[in-house]
């Protein structure tokens, strides 16, 4: 079985990488960058030099794919929703002119709201995209990945958090290397078929303040979280370079799912996953603030 797995060093993409190495897999590894994969793994992947963005990139490199990993890559040009737009329209024109016969998308808690989440607004588009070509699909509903609170270290270092959402509002906190878990399983798996939704939550849904109340004990010293104005949130991304568009699109992802959101997917055996915010921050985060 020949699996391609967009973005290899990722949050997610290092591990599944390696999780699919260790399975028996020869995956294959569509990157602008093949220079900067971990020269430990190259004997056991073959490369292809691709940018997720460019459609005839993607479409070359996937011939003779039976499976693909894709996930939209971190928009760069200061509009989200034209990059998510360039990476969707990539995949369809790969999986149309190639026959891909099973695709897993990274996508995103809001995906099925489908439009009124800010940047989610584009991962929903993907899914809409790839549902009407009719390959067997599973989008990955995964909830806020923990490595976001490394995304500023210096605020945890100061000790001060800011967010727009109400501080005792639970939402589903999951570990990447969890979500590359069940990325595996799917695309292993031959037991599936058809358009599926698999949400990965992580172990159990947190609150701001819980949060804060875990790093506090965990990095010992006082993380405090702050509830701010969604205009004072928009006014300090513009003022630190952010674009508008982008600036839009990152706090929509917020304020998108705040008033009375569910997850059309609940909490369950299924979409739980077992690493907790606690062991990861000690493994991986208290070293760093």
């Amino acid at each position: 079985m020949r699996i391609a797995v967009t973005t290899p060093r990722g949050h997610v993409g290092h591990h599944l990488v390696r999780m699919l190495i260790r399975a028996g897999t020869r995956p294959l590894l569509l990157t602008r960058h093949p220079d900067d994969l971990d020269s430990k793994m190259r004997e056991h992947v073959d490369v292809a030099q691709a940018d997720s963005w460019d459609q005839d990139q993607v479409v070359a490199a996937t011939r003779g794919v039976d499976a693909v990993y894709w996930v939209n890559p971190p928009p760069a040009s200061g509009d989200p929703l034209a990059d998510h737009a360039l990476a969707t329209e990539a995949i369809v024109a790969a999986v149309a002119a190639n026959r891909i016969p099973r695709v897993v998308f990274q996508s995103s808690v809001g995906a099925e709201k489908r439009h009124g989440a800010g940047e989610i607004d584009g991962l929903a588009a993907t899914e809409i995209a790839l549902d009407a070509l009719g390959t067997d699909v599973t989008h990955l509903r995964c909830g806020y990945f923990f490595t976001n609170l490394a995304l500023d270290l210096d605020a945890l270092r100061a000790g001060e958090l800011q967010t727009v959402l109400p501080l005792d509002a639970p939402m589903a906190w999951v570990a990447p290397r969890d979500i590359a878990e069940v990325a595996a399983a799917t695309l292993l798996s031959p037991s599936w078929s058809g358009r599926r939704v698999q949400a990965v939550h992580g172990p159990e849904d947190l609150s701001w303040s819980e949060v804060s109340e875990l790093l506090t004990a965990e990095l010992g010293r006082d993380i405090a979280v702050e509830r701010i104005e969604d205009q004072r949130m928009r006014e300090q991304l513009l003022a630190a370079g952010m674009p508008e568009p982008m600036a839009d699109a990152m706090l929509g992802m917020s304020t998108g799912l705040r008033d009375d959101f569910v997850p059309e997917q609940p909490r369950s055996l299924v979409s739980c996953t077992p690493t907790t915010l606690r062991s990861w921050v000690r493994e991986e985060l208290a070293g760093r603030a």
